[in-house]
């Protein structure tokens, strides 16, 4: 008599297979989380490139105008009083103060503020809309505007790089972009007499000012450092980035933010994309 053979799994073979699932189940668990941060770090890092790309364009535009007086005016345009570019190192101010009257601490790694006066053009509170502001108003012939570019906290404890203006309704500020680590600016100044247009050297404002060299800047140089909102690198390194290149960092040290090593920040916010942005920008308009 012949005994059938049973097909079927012993416990042992049972046992193998639960074990192979539940490798396959973890190495699919720990691609699938690789993948997804992976892509929230390349979400982030494109939402950091358009923010930086647009915060360059919005300051970009508003030195462009800088010193903007109207020539075609029917009445000769008022000069203007003081420098149509300043600015200030390792400093914020408040919304709705007057201009800069009331200098705060700075914010976000030694930040500096960016100061461009101009006349505006036309008539009517708002003018013909052909001078605006960093908050997109119109200036009217006669009246000098401002745009002011600082880095402050917003409610929530994010840093951001705000444009300050003057409206008709008074003062005001807006948020240009998020997540700043770092917001520098130096001047080309033209040391040559008489002037020829061209920068000779780069300053930060205080050695500007300590020179009142303010009435010779041709040209600014704009650094932005900013970062993401969330921890999505895959790498544990301590980045170092330097605004203005290593050779700058080095023999300035005084400068404060111009380098930023990640491993001096907050340990919450040393895994976030980050980006360098960067420009110069010549002034159109020429001081006095």
């Amino acid at each position: 008599m012949i005994r059938a053979r049973r097909n079927g799994w012993g416990l042992a073979e049972f046992l193998i297979a639960i074990a192979l699932g539940l490798v396959v189940s973890l190495l699919a668990s720990g691609l699938l989380i690789a993948s997804g941060g992976g892509s929230r770090n390349h979400s982030e890092s494109q939402w950091l490139g358009d923010g930086g790309r647009y915060a360059l364009r919005v300051m970009a535009q508003a030195i462009r105008q800088g010193a903007y007086l109207n020539w075609d005016s029917d009445v000769a345009p008022p000069e203007l009083a003081t420098a149509s570019v300043y600015g200030l190192d390792a400093a914020s101010i408040s919304r709705g103060s007057d201009g800069i009257s009331a200098p705060l601490p700075a914010v976000a790694n030694g930040s500096d503020v960016l100061v461009l006066r101009f006349y505006g053009s036309g008539d009517g509170a708002n003018g013909d809309g052909s001078t605006v502001n960093c908050g997109g108003f119109g200036v009217a012939g006669g009246v000098q505007g401002w745009s002011i570019f600082y880095v402050a906290v917003d409610a929530g404890g994010v840093t951001e790089l705000r444009c300050k203006y003057r409206s008709a309704g008074g003062w005001g500020a807006d948020a240009i972009v998020r997540g700043v680590d770092s917001f520098q600016v130096l001047y080309g100044v033209d040391s040559d007499v008489p002037m020829d247009g061209v920068p000779n050297t780069y300053l930060n404002a205080t050695a500007v000012k300590a020179i009142d060299g303010w009435k010779r800047v041709c040209s600014i140089k704009l650094a932005l450092l900013l970062h993401g909102e969330h921890n999505t690198r895959a790498d544990t390194v301590n980045g170092r980035y330097d605004l203005f290149g290593p050779a700058y960092s080095e023999s300035h040290g005084e400068d404060v933010g111009v380098r930023v090593v990640e491993g001096q920040l907050p340990a919450s916010q040393r895994l976030r994309a980050r980006r360098v942005f960067g420009m110069t920008v010549a002034l159109r308009n020429r001081d006095g």
